[in-house]
C-alpha cells in the first residue's frame, strides 16, 4: 500500500474518532497474537465471551464492534479435594502463561494455588461443545472432565440466540477410598476494560428455584455503553451440595473485606461457603475496587464412582448500542425479555434444566457428518469448528424492530432515499419533476430510508430480526457481502431464514440512494451509496442507515458485488423454496443486472474489469475479462433469466438468457489457454496467471443447479492445474492454494493478495473439486487450509482463522469471515434439494421487448462523475414506472 494512502487511512480515522464513531481498521492495535484460544460461549448475536483451551476466559466481544482480548484471571473453574487420611489437593484449572500471571497482586487472586500440571491435560473441541480432560488433578487418582456446551441448534431460532453457557463436570474417583471434592466457579464484575474498576457494580444472590443456586453480578459499563448482568449458578442434587459467595473483592486483607484470599482459603478449609458470606443483601464495588463472586459444588465420589456437577453462566445486554445513536434489541429478549436481571436469571436457570435436550440436538445434527465413511478424520474438526465465527465474529442478532433513536441520531441535513418516494397516484400521475428534485433533502420514513429486509417479507413470513457479522476482528464492517458470498453457506445451511433476512437487507439496499459524499483512499469523492448498486456492506456506525463503511475504492465500480447478489438470491430461492421471496426481492435482481451493463464496455455481452482491483481480492488489479468476475458474470446472467422465470417475466427470462449465452461464448474465447482460464485477456504482465480461485462462477452454478458455465473437461483441467501448481508447489500442499501461480511454477509476486493464501478461498476451491467429481483433490487441497490452521504442528490459528496467510505463516485479517466456506464443501458433498420447479413460470417471452426494456433501464443508470443530479432523479422516476410499480 502507498504512503500516501496510508496517511489518508490515518486522517480519516483521526476525523473519526474525534466524532466518536468507530474506524474500520486500526493499523497500530497490536492484537495478541496467541495460539491458546479455544471455543468461545454464547448463543447467536448475543455477546460472546471466549475461552481459552488452557482454562481461562479471554475475549469478551459483548458490544458491538469492541474486543477485550485480555484474560480476566478471576475468572476461573477450580478443584479442591480431600481424602480420608488427610490429604488434600487444590488447583485452580487453567494455566495461565507466564506472562499473563504478570502483575498479579500476590495478596488476591495470586494467592490462589496455581498448580495445574499441564502435561495430564487435554483439550477437544466440537462446535458448539468442548471437553477439557484433567487427569490425575488436582488428586492423582481424580479424573476431571469439563464438558462445555452452548445451545447452537440447527434451525432453531430461539434457543440459539440465548446469551449462556453450561459446564457439566464428570468426576471419576480410581482410588480405594471416597473423595471428598469442591468445584469453585469464580468471576469478576467485568466485561473487560477499564470500566472493571470505576464502581458501583454490584452483585447479590439468585432467588433459588429447583435446587438452582447462583449469583447475579450487575455491571455499569464505561464510554456510554449499556450495563451488563450476568449469572453464574449451579444445581443442587441428591448427591451436590451448592453453597455461593455473593461478594469477594480483589483487594488485600486490609481493607476489611472478604478477599479472594479469604474466599479461596474457605473453600480449602471447609468445601463450601458458611451463612456468614452468602448475605442476600446487594453488595457495591467501590471506584477503584474490583469485585467478584463465587459459587461452590461440594459431593463425595466413593471409591470407583462417578458424580457430575453442572454450571450455567449467562450475561444479559439487551441493548445494542451503535456509535451514532440508534439503540436495538437483540433477538434473546423476545423470549427473556428486557429486565436484565430476570433475563439473566430464567436463562442460567433454565440453561440448568434443559441443556441435556439441547445436547441431544447437536448430536442428532452432527452424527451423520461423524459417521460419514467419506471424510477423512481431520474434516468434521474444521467443519464444525469453523462456526466459531458465527457466535465470536462479534455478531448481533435484533430482534427484527426498528431502533430507537437518540436526539443526535434524528438526523439532520441531506438523507438517504429510495425508489419508494416516486411513487405515483393511483391514477398513475406522475410525480412533476420539480418534486423530483427536491427529493435529496427529503428526510423519509425510517424505514424507506433503511436497508430493512424486514419491508420485504410477505404475508405469513415470520421476522426472525436482523443478523449482522464483522467482516474480521481488524476489520470492522457489518455483513462485507463479497466475503459473505462466501460464508453464506454455513448460515443457509443451518440457519436458513437469517441467511433470507440478511439477503432482504441487500435486496433493499439496491434500491436506495445515498448523496452524501464520501472520500476513498484513492482521493475521490463519490456518493456513499449509489442505486442499483449492491454495498459492500452494510455499514459500522449506523448499519442500515449509513451503507458502505468501505473506503479503499470506490465500491459502487466494484465488478463481482451485483452478481454475487444476484447468484445468493437465486441460491436462497431455491434452497428453501420461497416464492415470496423471490417475488420481493425480483426488483433489485433486475435493477442489480441492468446497472452492471455499463462495465460491458464492447457491448458483446461480458462485463470488463477497470485494471484495477475492482473485486473481493481488492488489492490485486485486474483488466479486461477476467477468469473470477466473468465466470460469476455469467452464472449471474442464468439466474437472473431463472428469477425471471419463477416470478413469471417472460421478456427478462429471453433477454437474460439470450446474454448469458453470448458471455458464456465470450469467457471461454477470450481466457481458455488449453490448460486453464487466464487470470485476464488484458495481455498484461500476470494475465496469465493461475488464481486459484478461476472458476468461482462454475462453482456457484453448480451449487444453484444451474447449467456450467465451461465444459466439465475444462474445468478438471483447470482445477487440476490449481492443485498441480497452486497447491502442491507450495510447502508441499501443507498450507492450502496459494491464490495467484505463474507459469512457471513461481508464485505471482505482483501484489500482495497474489501471493497470499486465503484459507477461505481454499475451501471455496475444494467445493469446486467435488462438485466436478474430484474428491481426492479437494480434501488434499482443503487438507492444507485445516492443517496450516487447526493441526498442532500448524500456525496456531485454531479459534481464530485469519483472511490470510503466507507460506511461512505471517498472517492478516485474524478472525476473518470466510474460511466458513469450508461449509461450501459439505453443501458439495451432501447436496440439499433444490427447488427449481416454482411459481407459475413466465408465459413465452418476447427477447426484443425484453432487451429494449432492459437497455433502456440500464442507461438510465450509468452515471459518469460529470452527469448531473437533476438527470439522474429523472432516471430514478424512469425506472419506477418501468420496473417496479406494477403496469
Amino acid at each position: 500500500m502507498k504512503i500516501p494512502m496510508i496517511l489518508k487511512g490515518l486522517m480519516i480515522n483521526a476525523d473519526q474518532r474525534g466524532k466518536g464513531r468507530d474506524i474500520l481498521y486500526d493499523p497500530f492495535r497490536k492484537w495478541m497474537d496467541n495460539c491458546y484460544r479455544g471455543l468461545p460461549l454464547g448463543g447467536l448475536g448475543s455477546g460472546s465471551i471466549g475461552r481459552s483451551y488452557r482454562g481461562y476466559f479471554q475475549h469478551f466481544q459483548i458490544f458491538p464492534a469492541l474486543y477485550e482480548e485480555k484474560p480476566i484471571l478471576a475468572n476461573q473453574f477450580s478443584a479442591f479435594g480431600s481424602r480420608p487420611n488427610g490429604k488434600s489437593y487444590s488447583t485452580v484449572l487453567s494455566a495461565p502463561t507466564a506472562d499473563a500471571l504478570k502483575g498479579v497482586d500476590k495478596a488476591a487472586i495470586g494467592s490462589w494455588d496455581w498448580k495445574l500440571k499441564e502435561k495430564n491435560c487435554t483439550y477437544h473441541a466440537l462446535f458448539p461443545r468442548s471437553w477439557t480432560v484433567y487427569d490425575g488433578e488436582p488428586d492423582p487418582e481424580i479424573k476431571i472432565t469439563c464438558r462445555q456446551i452452548s445451545p447452537i441448534i440447527p434451525h432453531n431460532y430461539k434457543e440459539s440466540s440465548f446469551p449462556v453457557a453450561v459446564f457439566t463436570f464428570t468426576v471419576q474417583n480410581s482410588g480405594s477410598t471416597p473423595a471428598d471434592v469442591t468445584l469453585l466457579f469464580t468471576w469478576a464484575n467485568s466485561v473487560g476494560g477499564r470500566s472493571e474498576l470505576t464502581g458501583n457494580h454490584t452483585n447479590s444472590k439468585m432467588m433459588e428455584r429447583d435446587g438452582v443456586h447462583g449469583v447475579l453480578l450487575r455491571h455499569r459499563a464505561a464510554d456510554g455503553h449499556p450495563p451488563v448482568t450476568f449469572a453464574m449458578a449451579c444445581q443442587e442434587t441428591e448427591d451436590v451440595r451448592v453453597t455461593d459467595c455473593p461478594f469477594f473483592t480483589m483487594g488485600s486483607s486490609d481493607s476489611g473485606d472478604f478477599t479472594a484470599k479469604d474466599m479461596w482459603e474457605e473453600i480449602k478449609q471447609h468445601g463450601s461457603f458458611s451463612e456468614t458470606h452468602t448475605g442476600k443483601e446487594p453488595r457495591v464495588a467501590k471506584p477503584g475496587s474490583s469485585i467478584g463472586a463465587a459459587v461452590a459444588a461440594a459431593t463425595t465420589v466413593p471409591a470407583g464412582g462417578t458424580r457430575m456437577m453442572s454450571f450455567a453462566l449467562s450475561w444479559s445486554c439487551p441493548e445494542v448500542k451503535f456509535p451514532d445513536g440508534k439503540t436495538y434489541h437483540r433477538r434473546y429478549t423476545k423470549f427473556s425479555g428486557l429486565d436484565r436481571d430476570a433475563a439473566a436469571e430464567s436463562l442460567a436457570h433454565d440453561a440448568l434444566l434443559e441443556h441435556m435436550d439441547w445436547e441431544s440436538k447437536i448430536e442428532e445434527w452432527q452424527r451423520p457428518i461423524l459417521q460419514d465413511k467419506r471424510l477423512p478424520e481431520w474434516y468434521p474438526v474444521a467443519l464444525f469448528n469453523e462456526l466459531y465465527y458465527l457466535v465470536a465474529g462479534g455478531t448481533i442478532w435484533t430482534d427484527g424492530r426498528p431502533p430507537k433513536m437518540s436526539v443526535a441520531s434524528s438526523g439532520t441535513g441531506t438523507e438517504p432515499f429510495s425508489l419508494d418516494v416516486f411513487r405515483a397516484d393511483l391514477q398513475g400521475t406522475p410525480v412533476v419533476d420539480g418534486v423530483l428534485s427536491e427529493m435529496t433533502s427529503v428526510t423519509e420514513d425510517l424505514h424507506s430510508a433503511a436497508a430493512f429486509g424486514a419491508t420485504l417479507l410477505g404475508d405469513g413470513e415470520e421476522n426472525v430480526g436482523q443478523f449482522l457479522y464483522l467482516e474480521a476482528m481488524e476489520y470492522h464492517m457489518w455483513n462485507t457481502y463479497d466475503v459473505h458470498f462466501y460464508a453464506s453457506f454455513a448460515l443457509l445451511s443451518l440457519f436458513p431464514e437469517l441467511e433470507l433476512s440478511l439477503q432482504r437487507d441487500f435486496a433493499r439496499a439496491v434500491l436506495l440512494h445515498d448523496p452524501r459524499p464520501m472520500r476513498t483512499l484513492n482521493g475521490k469523492t463519490v456518493p456513499r451509496k449509489v442505486l442499483g448498486s449492491v454495498p459492500h456492506d452494510v455499514g459500522l456506525n449506523d448499519p442500515w442507515f449509513e451503507l458502505n463503511a468501505y473506503m479503499i475504492h470506490d465500491p459502487s465500480r466494484w465488478k463481482d458485488l451485483n452478481p454475487k447478489f444476484v447468484l445468493q438470491v437465486y441460491r436462497g430461492v431455491v434452497a428453501t423454496g420461497n416464492v415470496a421471496f423471490a417475488r420481493a426481492a425480483w426488483p433489485a435482481v433486475y435493477l442489480a443486472m441492468a446497472y452492471m451493463d455499463q462495465f460491458d464496455r464492447d457491448r458483446d455481452g461480458m462485463i470488463e474489469n477497470e485494471g484495477r482491483p475492482d473485486q473481493t481480492y481488492d488489492l490485486w488489479s485486474v483488466s479486461g475479462v477476467s477468469a473470477y468476475t466473468g465466470g460469476i458474470w455469467v452464472a449471474a446472467l442464468q439466474a437472473a433469466a431463472a428469477m425471471a422465470h419463477i416470478v413469471g417475466d417472460g421478456d427478462a427470462e429471453c433477454c437474460f438468457r439470450a446474454r448469458y449465452l453470448r458471455a458464456k461464448r465470450v469467457y471461454g474465447e477470450e481466457l481458455w489457454n488449453g490448460t486453464y482460464f487466464n487470470y485476464d485477456n488484458s495481455g498484461g504482465k500476470t494475465s496469465s496467471s493461475i488464481q486459484a480461485d478461476q472458476l468461482a462462477g462454475q462453482w456457484y452454478a453448480h451449487v444453484c443447479g444451474l447449467e456450467p458455465v465451461v465444459e466439465e473437461e475444462k474445468a478438471r483441467s483447470a482445477l487440476g492445474t490449481v492443485l498441480d501448481y497452486n497447491v502442491m508447489r507450495v510447502k508441499g500442499g501443507t498450507v492450502g492454494a496459494v491464490n495467484g501461480m505463474r507459469p512457471d511454477g513461481t508464485i505471482d509476486m505482483s501484489s500482495t493478495q497474489s501471493k497470499e493464501i486465503w484459507p477461505g478461498t481454499t475451501y471455496a476451491v475444494a467445493a469446486a473439486m467435488i462438485h466436478e467429481g474430484m474428491l481426492e483433490a479437494a480434501f488434499r487441497t482443503a487438507k492444507g487450509a485445516h492443517d496450516a490452521s487447526w493441526s498442532k504442528d500448524g500456525f496456531g490459528y485454531a479459534f481464530q482463522t485469519p483472511e490470510a496467510w503466507t507460506a511461512e505463516g505471517g498472517y492478516r485479517g485474524l478472525h476473518y469471515m470466510r474460511p466458513l466456506s469450508i461449509w461450501a464443501m459439505q453443501w458439495a458433498l451432501s447436496p440439499p434439494e433444490l427447488h427449481k420447479d416454482l411459481g407459475p413460470g413466465a408465459s413465452p417471452g418476447d427477447a426484443s421487448v425484453g432487451q429494449d426494456k432492459f437497455e433502456k433501464v440500464a442507461s438510465m443508470l450509468r452515471l459518469p462523475e460529470e452527469e448531473q443530479h437533476k438527470g439522474f432523479l429523472r432516471a430514478l422516476y424512469h425506472i419506477l414506472r418501468q420496473v417496479v410499480l406494477p403496469a
